[in-house]
């Protein structure tokens, strides 16, 4: 099948009264399918059920929600697999990226539901990833396409996100073998600092699909994307090697800043955002459309989860099992 960059993002179903799961139960097809061919959806003016039925409305959408694993982000469970959104501090904003693009597999679906929308701003932005492809240089992504890109992840004992918790394990040698399982590159630094390397594709296909789509999170962990006095107190503290993230070509040779300063642009032209109101579910389809947060005042609380697990080395394609 070729897609096309729809227009609309996200399209917007507004309630005429129908529960929710009704609504699912009658229109699913059609709402799967206007959400791959779109990137995402907007359900709004539903009387959701707070946590517990948004935790059914992923169900009946898409199946049972995903732990979250092999985590980069400060996070934690409301109620069973359904988290909050990522806990940094409200006047930071979080760049556009598609959801562990880093990962050997990923979630095809995302959900985010809004118990209390901000005072102002706090958006989660949508890019279309395949208009982000297209606004790339040729010359850029046909570099990226053939070197690959390169996440280089450093664990310290006292900063950050501990390995055992993005691991879900104090076991070194269980970290070991997930690791091995999933092409990364484990080293040992000290009595307890862990550096992961991991090298990825940048250009994807999503199943059911010839349209390339810039899916990786290249962008995302480069320490140039941080606000500058991030960026300057992260490099005091740990050097350039001790980073606890940041990317690099597959080579591992670093990428120019005129290269990320395109790529970010890339990015940034091709965003669309609307506000929340109280009780919308958005749901995003992780490898249409990339997703971020703007900066905001007030208290903000949005609860996600993740479905339909993806990995391109597997055989079958998770939705078709689902639909069978």
């Amino acid at each position: 099948m070729t897609d096309t960059v729809a227009a609309g993002l996200p399209v917007t179903v507004e309630s005429d009264g129908t529960p929710v799961l009704e609504l699912i139960e009658s229109r699913r097809a059609e709402l799967r399918a206007a959400l791959v061919e779109h990137g995402g959806l907007l359900l709004r003016g539903f009387d959701v059920g707070g946590v517990d039925g948004f935790d059914r409305v992923v169900r009946a959408l898409s199946g049972e929600p995903l732990t979250y694993t092999e985590r980069s982000s400060p996070r934690h469970s409301i109620k069973g697999r359904v988290y909050t959104s990522t806990d940094y501090p409200p006047e930071e904003e979080i760049f556009l990226h598609n959801e562990n693009s880093y990962q050997a597999g990923w979630p095809l679906t995302l959900f985010f539901y809004c118990i209390q929308p901000p005072g102002t701003q706090g958006a989660t932005p949508l890019a279309d990833v395949r208009q982000v492809y297209r606004n790339i240089d040729p010359e850029i992504r046909a570099e990226f396409e053939r070197r690959r890109w390169m996440l280089v992840r450093n664990f310290h004992a006292d900063f950050g996100t501990p390995w055992q918790q993005v691991f879900n394990t104090d076991d070194r040698d269980e970290v070991a073998g997930y690791c091995a399982a999933n092409g990364i590159e484990a080293e040992w630094i000290g009595r307890n600092g862990l550096r992961t390397r991991t090298v990825r594709d940048a250009v994807h296909r999503r199943p059911g699909s010839d349209v390339p789509r810039w899916f990786n999170h290249a962008t995302f962990f480069h320490v140039s994307t941080l606000a500058k006095d991030l960026q300057e107190a992260l490099l005091a503290m740990f050097g350039e090697d001790g980073l606890p993230t940041n990317t690099y070509y597959g080579d591992g040779e670093p990428i120019p800043a005129d290269v990320m300063d395109h790529l970010r642009a890339a990015y940034r032209a091709a965003s669309v955002r609307f506000d929340y109101r109280t009780d919308d579910v958005l749901v995003v389809d992780n490898m249409t459309a990339a997703h971020g947060r703007e900066p905001f005042t007030g208290p903000r609380r949005i609860a996600v989860a993740m479905a339909e697990p993806y990995r391109p080395d597997s055989r079958r394609d998770p939705i078709e099992q689902q639909e069978q």
